[in-house]
């Protein structure tokens, strides 16, 4: 009789942990990581991770940035849309690490040509950094120059540079085919001391007798 009620107060006990267990409002803390999004289309984008819109502060207007955003870290379903329009324009899956932050580049409206680089840039010295990211499908390998030097040479699409240290001011950049020589692009920009760039071209730049209608984007990486 003893052993049977020593494991019935047993049991009792088991329940009365249980029920502590279930009536624990301690919230789960929801692991995350951090995305930027920059979009090298034509289009004014938003972006929305398993349903629901993340960059909620205003649409991505083309040679835009999001800025780093919090997002649930692991493999998730994101979808990109056409700002005012409820269709989704293309599903990606995204699988990121909580340990790591991310920039994700929108270049057309597939997937296939959507791609995910991390970022790994900790400090920024008294010079000017710039990367050159080659964002555009139609077009071969390109070649960057600032006032006539070559900074980035024989770049393919969906390629990454390292970062540059330039010096600041004003530069006259051109972007060139470097299977014809055409000069795609040319502009002049203005590069500020103490400040990382991602320079980077339109998704959908086609070149039209040698000359393109468009120019590049420019962002800082904070």
């Amino acid at each position: 009789m003893r052993i049977y009620l020593t494991v019935f107060v047993a049991f009792i006990a088991l329940l009365g942990i249980e029920s502590c267990k279930k009536g624990d409002d301690t919230a789960i803390a929801t692991l995350t990581t951090n995305v930027n999004f920059i979009n090298a289309t034509t289009d004014t984008l938003n972006y929305y991770v398993n349903g629901t819109r993340i960059n909620n502060a205003s649409a991505l207007y083309p040679f835009g940035a999001t800025g780093y955003l919090s997002t649930p870290f692991g493999e998730q379903n994101y979808q990109v849309k056409k700002d005012g329009n409820p269709g989704v324009l293309f599903n990606l899956a995204l699988n990121l690490d909580t340990s790591k932050v991310y920039s994700v580049f929108t270049t057309d409206n597939t997937p296939e040509n959507t791609f995910t680089v991390i970022d790994t840039l900790t400090s920024v010295d008294t010079l000017s950094m710039v990367r050159f990211v080659h964002t555009s499908p139609k077009l071969a390998n390109l070649e960057i120059k600032m006032n006539d030097t070559v900074w980035f040479a024989n770049q393919s699409f969906k390629s990454v540079s390292d970062y540059s240290h330039i010096p600041p001011g004003e530069k006259h950049i051109k972007v060139i085919d470097v299977a014809t020589g055409n000069v795609l692009i040319n502009e002049t920009r203005t590069l500020q001391v103490n400040r990382a760039y991602t320079l980077f071209t339109k998704g959908g730049l086609t070149a039209t007798g040698g000359t393109a209608s468009t120019g590049t984007g420019l962002i800082i990486n904070e």
